[in-house]
């Protein structure tokens, strides 16, 4: 690259007409399947301008045909159904005053919840490989439509882990036999995507996130845990265009102290053997943003690339244009190759919709700021600005 693009993590505000029927749909109301379908197309639409006006270089439809990041594939994969109550976040579970504000604030949303998931309860298979086809065919004609000319292109897809983790397992006999059945039906999704000339994104926030929640106060469970999902991971992308595919930690979209997070540190030993092409990092929020150091002492391989969170998803300040430029010069030099980084938000905007934190208005004049830093950090680092 002879600049520093910008691009983000994947989900975008969805118009409230839309998140009200995915809200309502969740919770097992009726919803005309055509009027859902029509709305989510519109959106789209919407999303795709919005991100050429913010000067997002590589872009994708901000989930707007998704309720959720994973929870879409209960339409779409067999033996998923009934409900459970996921176990509360440790690091939210510590604070009860907290905890109780977060409840209430949360009750009086239109949203759909990633906490009270679906479980598995058959075998897991992909019924609907047209579903994933449609989706990328309707992203394809509003690009073409708009005559959007971006500078790449890319849609996100859930890890097998993060689904192990959310839909509990009520039917195979092991975690490891219900990562292959993951593996392989989530490969449909994969294959699709790529086919279709985008870049994968791979949602793995199970890789941070269960270390506060299935595996709380078990950091050595967690490792290992960890070491599984990289291997499911590994069998559903073995043999697909590594270069092409980039692999998302999270700790968990949500405000809150995630003074549990297990550090990167621990992490990145295990993650970064990851057969990906690079990796997409949160570096903005206050509990992660020192952890830049983790690559400086333990870089990616020279074929890997380091997508930087510099924009923090869940504050509505939005972040100075000097402060993006700080961020991206620190990832930069961290790996010694400012031609290997890319501009990014730390998570989705509205990762399920309704949840998000920040105001529309704000997410775009967030990715203004991202678009601006970017600028100046490439003019610094010595790259076109």
């Amino acid at each position: 690259m002879t600049r520093i693009l910008t691009t983000h993590a994947g989900s975008l505000p969805r118009p409230l007409a839309l998140t009200g029927l995915y809200a309502r749909s969740s919770q097992g109301g009726h919803v005309d399947p055509i009027e859902l379908a029509e709305a989510g197309k519109a959106a789209l639409t919407g999303i795709l301008q919005s991100q050429a006006d913010a000067g997002v270089d590589i872009a994708n439809n901000g989930e707007q045909q998704r309720e959720a990041f994973f929870l879409y594939l209960r339409h779409r994969l067999s033996g998923i159904g009934g409900r459970w109550e996921r176990k509360p976040q440790a690091d939210v579970a510590a604070y009860p005053d907290f905890q109780a504000a977060m409840a209430a604030a949360n009750a009086e949303k239109t949203a759909v919840s990633n906490f009270q998931p679906p479980k598995t309860i058959g075998a897991i298979a992909h019924e609907h490989p047209e579903a994933c086809e449609e989706e990328c065919a309707d992203f394809a004609s509003a690009l073409k439509t708009g005559g959007h000319q971006f500078a790449g292109t890319f849609l996100t897809a859930p890890s097998p882990g993060i689904v192990a983790a959310a839909l509990k397992n009520e039917h195979y006999d092991s975690e490891e036999a219900y990562l292959d059945a993951l593996a392989a039906a989530l490969r449909v999704e994969y294959e699709t995507i790529l086919r279709n000339g985008h870049m994968l994104q791979l949602d793995c926030p199970e890789l941070g996130l269960e270390g506060h929640v299935t595996y709380a106060g078990q950091p050595q469970a967690h490792l290992k845990f960890v070491e599984r999902a990289i291997t499911a991971i590994a069998k559903g992308i073995d043999g697909l265009p590594k270069e092409r595919i980039r692999l998302h930690l999270c700790w968990g979209n949500y405000e809150a102290p995630h003074d549990q997070d297990t550090a990167l540190a621990d992490l990145w030993p295990v993650v970064k053997q990851a057969p990906v092409g690079g990796f997409v990092l949160p570096f903005a929020n206050p509990r992660h943003a020192h952890e830049w150091r983790v690559l400086k002492a333990s870089p990616p391989a020279p074929d890997q690339t380091i997508t930087a969170g510099v924009i923090d998803t869940l504050t509505n300040f939005v972040e100075h244009e000097e402060v993006v430029a700080d961020r991206l010069e620190l990832v930069a030099r961290a790996i010694d190759d400012p031609t290997r980084i890319t501009a990014c938000t730390d998570c989705g905007f509205d990762t399920s919709a309704g949840m998000g934190r920040v105001a529309p208005s704000v997410v775009w004049a967030k990715l203004r700021a991202m678009a601006s830093g970017a600028k100046l950090a490439s003019g610094r680092l010595g790259l076109d600005a």
